[in-house]
């Protein structure tokens, strides 16, 4: 069981919350963690790498020289592949390098990726957060106040809040996303988690019913 203090914007305590990593996942498996994020880095490849083959590349086709007497290796073109200058032997082509993992893994994943935050104690949490307009210059007050402002940060809100995220999105190494976007990688990235206490009741509830679902199922 862990025990996270509230802090409220000022940075001051306000009460505390217990929550069991494994409430949200009974355990964590490195090796779906590091399948998922493996999955997101390559759907992230824009895959338009493209070399030349011999066919491609500018020259003249005529033999460099005779094929017999030169006391030479033979040769034909010069836009052969192991020639300087020439085309490459397997030449690059644009491919699609995206592919997808079945969609209780990512989940899992996801639920996995918080636990892990909350075990090894890099979890913030905040009891509300909201702007009433987009001010960067308050959110990095708040940031400040909470000891988050000098480290990578992931703040994540119960909803799609738009003025914490124009408040936050030009502030250097933090992201914003409503607790329902989350996956693993975005999660495992940054060094912090900030999350307000609506965002973690809804990430325990979304455990909660996935287990009994789980539970009905077997």
């Amino acid at each position: 069981m862990a025990t996270l203090p509230i802090y409220n914007r000022s940075g001051e305590q306000v009460g505390s919350y217990e929550i069991d990593p494994s409430q949200l996942a009974p355990r964590i498996n490195k090796q779906l963690l590091h399948d998922v994020v493996v999955m997101y880095q390559s759907n992230l490849r824009l895959g338009t790498a493209r070399s030349k083959s011999r066919g491609e590349v500018a020259g003249t086709t005529k033999k460099m020289y005779r094929q017999k007497g030169t006391g030479n290796a033979r040769a034909g073109s010069r836009r052969s592949g192991i020639r300087r200058g020439g085309g490459h032997i397997f030449a690059k082509r644009p491919r699609d390098w995206s592919y997808r993992m079945p969609r209780k893994a990512l989940q899992l994943a996801t639920r996995m990726a918080v636990a892990s935050k909350i075990r090894d104690e890099q979890v913030v949490l905040i009891d509300e957060l909201s702007m009433a307009a987009p001010k960067t210059r308050e959110m990095a007050t708040v940031l400040k106040a909470l000891g988050c402002h000098q480290t990578s940060l992931l703040v994540a809100t119960a909803g799609h809040d738009v003025n914490v995220y124009k408040s936050a999105r030009n502030l250097a190494g933090v992201t914003v996303s409503p607790v329902g976007d989350l996956n693993a990688y975005a999660v495992l990235g940054p060094q912090k988690l900030l999350l307000t206490r609506a965002a973690l009741d809804a990430l325990r509830d979304r455990a909660a019913a996935k287990q009994k679902t789980a539970n009905a199922e077997s």
